[in-house]
């Protein structure tokens, strides 16, 4: 059967992830998670204490990172310069900092040159702010999740909670808001809903429906391959 590329859209703390992970397994298909790109570029400026407003530390810098994901213990896991840092790209400190520099033309050409890369082989899952409108805008089908501000919030909490993370609940809304805010308005491939998109609200979803529908249109679309 011809393997097709899946892209996922959607706001911030919306489950792209935590979908495109649990379809990738079930198609048997790579994950790209392009976010973590993202979160790596800006922990190596964080780290390294680089200007991010300097074009040319920028531009020095992103000749400088390598990214790639490995599976560790069964999960997928981000490198960045061989260093596995995903525990270290969801800390909080990261998440302050990773929709201006990913609203950095520089650095999301970069990124988007590594992704339609990984991509030419197809048969993968990848989730985004631009996956299909900039990244991948043959893919064959494109989701589009949204949720309510609150839950987005709740689940997030909870998200850090289990990976140890202390972070106020009103601290986790303002960020994911703001997120939102620059990423819809960035002049640079902003977020948006492809025009041949599935909306999905999961506001009220489990992760179990949420897949069955996306799994639905998977069967639809190959049905018609």
């Amino acid at each position: 059967m011809k393997k097709i590329i899946v892209a996922i859209d959607g706001h911030s703390s919306c489950g792209k992830s935590t979908l495109a992970k649990a379809l990738a397994k079930t198609l048997h298909y790579a994950y790209l998670d392009t976010g973590a790109m993202y979160r790596a570029v800006t922990l190596y400026f964080l780290d390294n204490q680089l200007d991010y407003n300097d074009p040319a530390a920028v531009e020095k810098a992103l000749g400088e990172i390598r990214i790639h994901f490995e599976r560790v213990d069964g999960q997928n896991h981000t490198f960045l310069n061989d260093r596995d840092v995903e525990r270290a790209i969801r800390e909080l400190r990261v998440s302050e900092h990773v929709s201006p520099v990913s609203a950095i033309p520089m650095v999301r050409r970069a990124m988007v040159r590594q992704q339609k890369e990984m991509g030419k082989r197809r048969g993968i899952v990848a989730d985004g702010r631009d996956i299909g409108t900039v990244v991948f805008p043959d893919a064959e089908l494109k989701i589009f999740l949204t949720a309510d501000a609150d839950v987005r919030t709740s689940r997030r909490h909870l998200e850090l909670a289990a990976k140890g993370i202390d972070a106020e609940w009103i601290d986790i809304r303002n960020n994911l808001l703001e997120r939102d805010r620059i990423d819809s308005t960035r002049a640079d491939s902003p977020l948006r809903q492809a025009d041949d998109a599935i909306v999905i609200d999961n506001t009220l979803l489990s992760e179990e429906e949420q897949l069955e529908k996306v799994m639905e249109q998977v069967r639809r679309v190959m049905s018609d391959e």
